[in-house]
């Protein structure tokens, strides 16, 4: 079932981003890293999908974001990530994602990733519709979730 306004499902762009980071692995796109901010490049991009490789150092990491009306999907390339996501009646979860573990997002989905290990980690995103739009939010002291601001944006999580 497609759940955006792309004919692109979920589970095929969860399966592009592992494709792509297989890629990653053996070589065929360089990854650069910054100790100041993310480093990210575009990868490839069309009408249905974006794909985008991001290197993460240490402590960098999104805030808390949806991906307007776009499916997204990631897939760890090498390294560790922490997504934390919004669940509705039970606030914020956490996962760790490890090199190999590719997962996707609905629309609607909000969450944040941060690379919280001394080891860089590298990651492969996908997103169909590319993205237009980015919806920032906070947790209230009530403990929920709250819009603060929308980004016009092509760029996965841009830099703040």
């Amino acid at each position: 079932m497609t759940i955006a306004p792309t004919p692109v499902h979920l589970r095929d762009l969860v399966d592009l981003t592992r494709t792509v980071a297989a890629e990653v692995r053996a070589g065929r796109h360089p990854v650069r890293f910054d100790a100041d901010d993310r480093w990210s490049v575009r990868l490839s991009s069309d009408p249905y999908t974006d794909v985008w490789l991001i290197s993460w150092t240490q402590e960098q990491s999104t805030e808390l974001h949806d991906h307007a009306g776009s499916l997204g999907a990631l897939s760890v390339v090498s390294g560790i990530v922490t997504e934390r996501f919004w669940t509705g009646s039970s606030g914020l979860r956490e996962r760790r994602l490890r090199d190999g573990r590719g997962v996707g997002f609905p629309v609607g989905h909000v969450h944040d990733v941060v690379n919280t290990e001394p080891e860089p980690a590298v990651t492969v995103h996908a997103y169909s519709p590319p993205l237009t739009a980015m919806g920032y939010y906070e947790v209230d002291g009530a403990g929920a979730l709250r819009r603060v601001r929308t980004v016009l944006t092509d760029e996965p999580e841009p830099a703040r």
